[in-house]
């Protein structure tokens, strides 16, 4: 009997145009977030798009679809693609937050960030030091003695300090806190790239993040407040932000 041809293995097949239409749905999406396409003004169509990108149709209409999703613009059938209002962006969406620090100077952006964080982080501290469980705290802990051991290191130093007030949020143990925390922590990055390479007062950094350690640890909820809201201080001062009255 003759030898059984084997057949060669077969070439794994791509995404049809998932990497470009999303990348096509990012050029588009900032050119509305930096104010190219103010809202209510009409986009060009799915053939102009592509000459401007060089992409085809298909591609076009699926970023579109992505970019309808997000709350950026809205598509109807003989009328076009207009951009929304404001309003109706979603802002907390990874891709849009991420298109949005990038349309605003560096500093417009982390102040807008640290203003939420001072709506969330101070009351968050006084849930984890209720709530926290002996994991969580671990994980707190865990989190500051890397920032310890990265002292050195800028890089090592901003991811675990973005682990740090992850953990913060998820031993408040409120469901709505965590999910919040990750679509955040790109921009929790660049806050803390910035801190890190501009503090005012590098020499206090880790004593103000020992001191929200040793309040959660107490079960002290004041106590974390304070040492957060400091925390929290030390970064205005370092942005030039106002401190709220």
């Amino acid at each position: 009997m003759g030898q059984r041809r084997t057949r060669p293995a077969a070439t794994p097949r791509r995404k049809p145009g998932s990497r470009v239409h999303g990348e096509l749905a990012a050029g588009i999406g900032r050119k509305i977030l930096d104010g190219t396409y103010p809202p209510g003004s009409l986009l060009p169509n799915e053939a102009e798009w592509g000459q401007i990108f060089g992409a085809s149709r298909t591609a076009v209409r699926e970023a579109i679809k992505t970019l309808d999703g997000k709350g950026l613009l809205v598509s109807r059938p003989k009328i076009g693609s207009r951009v929304e209002p404001r309003g109706r962006w979603n802002l907390l969406d990874r891709d849009v937050m991420a298109w949005h620090r990038e349309a605003l100077d560096e500093r417009t952006f982390l102040l807008s960030l640290q203003e939420i964080r001072r709506i969330l982080e101070p009351g968050a501290a006084v849930l984890a030091a209720r709530r926290r469980t002996p994991g969580q705290l671990a994980a707190l802990e865990g989190a500051f003695a890397d920032m310890q051991a990265a002292a050195v290191d800028s890089a090592a130093m901003v991811e675990a300090d973005v682990r740090f007030h992850l953990a913060l949020l998820a031993a408040a143990n409120n469901e709505l806190l965590v999910p919040f925390g990750i679509v955040i922590e790109q921009a929790l990055a660049s806050m803390f790239a910035y801190t890190t390479s501009h503090a005012v007062h590098p020499e206090q950094m880790l004593p103000l993040h020992a001191e929200v350690v040793k309040a959660i640890a107490a079960g002290a909820p004041e106590a974390a407040r304070a040492a957060v809201t400091a925390l929290l201080d030390d970064t205005d001062e370092t942005l030039g932000a106002a401190r709220p009255g």
